[in-house]
């Protein structure tokens, strides 16, 4: 049976702070799903419950079906600031996840080993991180996510603190990398671009509390996004969407502002 992960009616608020409210989807196995939004509206705290970080207000997260072979954890994260050891070589760095599992010394070689060859890392496994650089780093990144072999990746924007051409380098190294893995993901940005780019379908959320305004699919397959009649295709709805986010966010701004004068 199929990977399936089935989000219910998520709820959550900080206090008095409502952040999120009434959040259902399903995302199949080999399905990216890009989650966009204003600042605020709670992407990174949707990562964060989704992951075990934090326990909803109310609804449920749910895994069906089987997961995929040698897999270790069921959902792990790359981050957007690297979080890497300084101390720690890439080669430890990627191995960290696995010192929380009952692996052998050879199995836990195995895997880094093959983290590494797959993020293209082979030759740079015992430097540190101060010697790379951003995009390397966040290969590293990449390496200790694959390591484990989730079922999910959850990617809180990877490529936002990265300039224009490494970030264009490393999502062909995604492109690549999720071809040959099948990989399944949820990939926070707030770059529309990338999500169009990147994902099968698209989430967005209006803002705090954050409810799900549209659900998008992107009806190009991910291999030929960047061909011809597809990469122009791709550009009219990237249009379309941009017009509709700023009308949402005009809107939502607008309805704020009579809140605070009613009020």
């Amino acid at each position: 049976m199929a990977f399936e992960l089935v989000v219910s009616a998520l709820h959550h608020q900080y206090g008095s702070l409502q952040v999120l409210e009434d959040i259902s989807f399903t995302l199949s196995q080999g399905e990216i799903l890009a989650v966009v939004g204003p600042s605020g509206c709670g992407k990174s705290t949707l990562l964060g419950i989704i992951g075990g970080l934090l326990r909803p207000s109310r609804g449920s997260v749910a895994v069906t079906g089987d997961m995929p072979p040698d897999s270790l954890n069921p959902f792990t994260y790359i981050f957007q600031d690297f979080a890497l050891l300084p101390w720690r070589s890439v080669a430890e760095n990627a191995r960290l996840p696995l010192e929380h599992h009952a692996l052998s010394r050879a199995e836990c070689g195995e895997r880094v080993a093959d983290a590494l060859g797959r993020t293209g890392l082979t030759d740079f496994a015992h430097a540190l991180p101060k010697q790379l650089s951003g995009g390397m780093r966040q290969r590293v990144g990449i390496a200790r996510a694959l390591v484990v072999r989730p079922a999910v990746l959850l990617m809180d924007e990877p490529f936002s603190a990265l300039d224009a051409q490494t970030r264009e380098l490393l999502m062909e190294d995604f492109e690549a990398i999720w071809a040959r893995e099948n990989t399944t993901a949820i990939y926070v940005t707030h770059n529309l671009h990338e999500a169009l780019r990147m994902a099968d379908r698209i989430m967005i959320l209006r803002r705090r509390p954050g409810r799900i305004r549209e659900m998008v699919s992107v009806p190009i397959p991910r291999t030929e996004r960047r061909q011809g009649a597809a990469a122009e295709h791709l550009r009219r709805l990237n249009d379309e969407l941009y017009n509709r986010l700023w009308s949402y966010i005009r809107d939502e701004a607008q309805m704020a502002d009579r809140e605070v004068t009613s009020g």
